[in-house]
């Protein structure tokens, strides 16, 4: 390691930095006058059966789901029409489309604008909140295509996409069976239930093509199921079903270039959207809670270095300051193993829990701290409806290296008035600069750059370029672990491989 002019050294690594980031937008609530009673559900959690044989006809499943799958019109100011992407980035996008109908004025829109599924015999109805949204009326039609019900919006949330309908009958509903999403499977045979166009109710088949899509502009909570089985316009709101005719998520959006299908297809999964509906009809509006960390996958460098097998827990990167976690003593450094007794084994997953968990809610976390397992209780925060943008600037990505044996290539000073101006360090941060990384060198690998600061090594704080020298000098192991903050990502933690050396 090099000291550059008053101080310089070489050590490096770099790592996957993960953040819980979601943007909120409001929760809509329209007609809500008094506690309602909730849906009662028909629900299977057990998985697919994996030794049924793929039939020859799924005539039986579609007899059983389509009455549960409805028309959903909805009018605004005297006339059907679509409400355009709630959010500005699918609005922007050629590529991302909502499975409705959307007209021109050669070809204005059709009545029937959505579907939705029954998911109880009283009434209860989930739809999607684009399908719905700002109506002055919403219409239920039956499979049978003549019986109409008027329809009451019980809520709506659109970062999930996801609206409550609820209509009343003298007879009970054809409702749909609910499955476990999460015990979903990529191969998995899935059908859509829909109204494509206008055209009257379709069903298509294909495959569950991937699990926990995220990126959609909505919250990035990063759960949609992907599917190529056929979702054209129309289809917003329908059924996804599994082979046994159980509903697993409710069609949401495509990639499209054209608006038509493209084999590229996005369902809201069941689960999400039953924690959407239960906190609708039972609040009257939807939370989420909000832990207050920064985070990082725990992959095999990061496993070794905490002696924890590879797929187990998420690694604390960054505590916001007063927050929840801060508040319960939560340290950056701690791996994340358990959320309310459920195993952690990365970050989408506490992702989820944390944000389908309402504000106020105290939960346990089963955390590994310096080789010991320690639970620390929580109280849950409310995520602002600005989303991260409203907290501190140091969990939010901003824009930002060192060398040893293992740390050999890295270029190190103290933190100035200049460099932390240069860089955007915050004050608060304390450590050795890397001024310099040379090309392959292990830290060039492992992704140190110039403008990070080392704040740690092996656990121990650095509070100096000569710190971290005569620290890296002492260090024999082969891979060294580094704390950092960089700029655009924040506090991280990389693990730094001699044996990744390809300057040789």
């Amino acid at each position: 390691m090099r000291v550059e002019s008053v101080k310089a050294m070489s050590i490096g690594g770099g790592v996957f930095m993960g953040m819980l980031l979601w943007i909120n937008l409001p929760t809509v609530i329209l007609g809500k006058s008094q506690p309602l009673d909730p849906p009662a559900l028909s629900v299977e959690d057990e998985p697919l059966s994996r030794e049924v044989k793929l039939a020859t006809s799924f005539s039986s499943v579609v007899k059983l789901v389509a009455p549960s799958v409805v028309y959903v019109t909805s009018e605004r100011d005297g006339r059907a029409e679509m409400e355009p992407p709630t959010d500005p980035l699918l609005e922007r996008s050629p590529l991302f489309r909502f499975f409705d109908q959307r007209g021109t004025r050669s070809n204005p829109p059709r009545p029937v604008i959505g579907s939705g599924v029954i998911i109880s015999e009283e009434g209860y109805i989930l739809t999607n909140h684009h399908v719905i949204s700002e109506a002055d009326e919403v219409v239920v039609t039956l499979e049978d295509q003549t019986t109409q019900f008027p329809a009451k919006v019980i809520g709506a949330d659109p970062h999930t996409d996801v609206a409550v309908l609820k209509i009343q009958s003298e007879k009970p509903l054809p409702a749909v069976t609910l499955s476990n999403s999460d015990t979903l499977e990529i191969g998995d045979v899935v059908l859509a239930l829909g109204n494509p166009f206008g055209v009257g109710q379709t069903v298509t088949m294909g495959i569950v093509s991937a699990t926990g899509r995220s990126g959609f502009g909505m919250v990035n909570v990063g759960d949609f199921i992907q599917t190529d089985a056929s979702i054209n316009p129309g289809n917003s709101g329908g059924a996804l079903v599994d082979a046994e005719g159980r509903l697993v998520g409710i069609n949401t959006l495509i990639i499209s270039r054209t608006g038509g299908n493209q084999g590229i297809g996005f369902a809201v999964p069941i689960n999400m959207a039953r924690n959407v509906m239960d906190q609708i009809v039972e609040y009257g509006d939807v939370q989420r809670g909000l832990l207050g960390i920064s985070m990082q996958r725990m992959d095999e460098a990061l496993s070794n270095q905490f002696g924890i097998e590879v797929g187990q827990g998420v690694l604390v990167s960054e505590v916001l300051a007063d927050g929840p976690a801060d508040q319960a003593g939560l340290r950056a450094g701690d791996v994340i193993l358990e959320f309310d007794r459920r195993p952690v084994t990365e970050m989408r997953e506490l992702k989820l829990m944390v944000a389908e968990t309402r504000p106020e809610t105290e939960v346990a976390f089963l955390i590994l701290r310096d080789g010991d397992e320690l639970t620390k209780q929580v109280i849950l925060g409310r995520l602002p409806e600005e989303g991260y943008a409203a907290l501190s600037p140091s969990l939010i990505p901003e824009k930002g290296g060192m060398e040893h044996d293992a740390l050999d290539g890295v270029t190190v000073s103290d933190l100035t008035s200049d460099s932390r101006a240069e860089f955007q360090i915050p004050r608060k941060v304390r450590g050795a600069l890397v001024t310099r990384v040379e090309r392959e060198s292990p830290s060039d690998v492992a992704g140190l750059s110039r403008g990070d600061v080392i704040v740690a090594i092996e656990r121990q704080p650095i509070e100096s370029a000569e710190d971290a020298v005569a620290l890296s000098e002492r260090i024999s192991k082969r891979s060294v672990l580094l704390r950092l903050w960089s700029p655009g990502v924040g506090s991280r933690f990389v693990v730094v491989d001699a044996g990744k050396d390809r300057r040789r």
